[in-house]
């Protein structure tokens, strides 16, 4: 089980979990008709790290240290959707977007592997009692960005809680060793 804090900061952390994110996936203008697609991911959870999340609101709060510049803003802040764990073993986390999974039993050793956090695109979070959140899968291949202050706007009401510290590094340490495979092509 992870340690978090429902207590919220001024500012956006990384390890904040939030509801009802929504990605942009695309726009599209034809003859005068503006199209919007969005996905509304009902949970993620912040993974830029801390240290550039402080220094934006620093900079952003006009809290300034010596001669700073303007290259101290984020544009946007990297989250990670969090699925509801059984969707994730039926292979159904994806199923709005009409896309299928592989099911993953939970009684294998691929589903124990999942729940110890031993496959490196996942990683499974158990949250305390306190927190509405049943058991859960960051899958790490479904990163996205989100704007800075479209995230800081919604802070005040969609904030679940944060990751405690101990467990954000865990999380962050292994997005980046994902992210930094050697992917190898697969020979058919």
């Amino acid at each position: 089980m992870i340690k978090v804090k429902k207590r919220k900061s001024l500012r956006i952390c990384q390890g904040d979990i939030y509801k009802n994110i929504n990605l942009i996936e695309f726009v599209s203008e034809k003859n005068g008709v503006i199209e919007v697609s969005k996905i509304d991911f009902p949970y993620v959870v912040v993974l830029t790290q801390d240290c550039e999340l402080q220094q934006d609101f620093n900079f952003r709060k006009g809290y300034k240290v010596g001669k700073e510049f303007q290259n101290k803003m984020l544009l946007s802040v990297l989250v990670a959707p969090i699925y509801n764990a059984e969707h994730v073993y039926l292979g159904q986390h994806l199923s709005d977007l009409d896309i299928q999974a592989s099911v993953i039993s939970k009684t294998s050793t691929k589903g124990k592997f999942l729940r110890k956090n031993e496959i490196p695109r996942y990683h499974f979070l158990n949250f305390p009692e306190e927190i509405p959140i049943s058991d859960s899968i960051v899958d790490f291949k479904h990163y996205f960005s989100v704007n800075v202050e479209y995230l800081r706007k919604l802070k005040k009401m969609n904030f679940v809680c944060k990751v405690s510290e101990l467990y954000r590094e865990d999380l962050s340490l292994r997005f980046a060793n994902y992210l930094s495979r050697i992917g190898l092509p697969e020979l058919i």
